[in-house]
């Protein structure tokens, strides 16, 4: 039985992914050359991307990269303010908090960048361990350390707890980490291959989480 639940953050509570290759791809534009979704989906959920190696290679010289990023980076925040929490999120903290599931969270990004969005989306509360890259040496998913941490920080066994995640470098962490996974894919993820997931809905909001449970539970891989 599954007694515990954990969070993705980029991509699953917040769309941070589609501002941010958005962003770039303007950076890339610019230049004159194209920004390939594909190159971005195969690098969500972890770190070790360098768009701007990308970039050098695609125009053939180096570029202003200390000139770029702060531009980049203020269009990235000015397309993210208009997003809103993913749907049915806030429906699953509920329903979790009121089930007395103990909540975590599991991200690639650090601390800052984190708690500053559940700050401001007002969900902080409901999470009790919010577990980052920072917390394991810059670890990134696809390794599961930051999921080791998460589980051990809330005293959970992996084997009853259920991972959240919208990109294939989280559901290998997760399952890496020998958790349950349901794979909630989002407009720059949907396409790709999710067979490795125990479960997929293409929403939070298309089930109830306690009908999930049982879902995963009871029927794994059904997609």
């Amino acid at each position: 039985m599954i007694d515990t639940l954990i969070f993705d953050f980029d991509g699953l509570i917040l769309n941070t992914e589609f501002t941010e290759y958005l962003s770039w791809q303007e950076v890339f534009l610019s230049y004159g050359v194209p920004f390939p979704l594909a190159v971005w989906q195969q690098h969500i959920g972890a770190i070790t991307f360098d768009p701007f190696a990308y970039l050098e290679t695609a125009v053939g010289h180096p570029v202003d990269r200390r000139a770029i990023e702060p531009h980049r980076r203020q269009r990235d925040r000015e397309l993210l303010a208009q997003e809103t929490i993913m749907p049915g999120v806030m429906a699953y903290l509920q329903a979790a908090q009121t089930m007395g599931l103990p909540i975590g969270l599991a991200s690639s990004s650090p601390h800052h960048w984190v708690d500053e969005h559940l700050q401001r989306l007002g969900i902080a509360p409901y999470f009790a361990v919010v577990a980052c890259r920072d917390d394991v040496d810059d670890c990134p998913k696809p390794d599961p350390a930051v999921y080791h941490f998460a589980l051990a920080q809330l005293g959970a066994a992996a084997n009853r707890a259920l991972a959240l995640e919208d990109s294939l470098n989280g559901v290998r962490a997760a399952k890496a980490a020998g958790m349950w996974v349901t794979a909630v894919p989002n407009n720059m993820t949907h396409a790709l291959d999710f067979s490795l997931a125990d479960y997929c809905l293409s929403s939070l909001a298309d089930m109830p989480l306690s009908q999930l449970i049982s879902e995963v539970c009871y029927a794994p891989n059904q997609f």
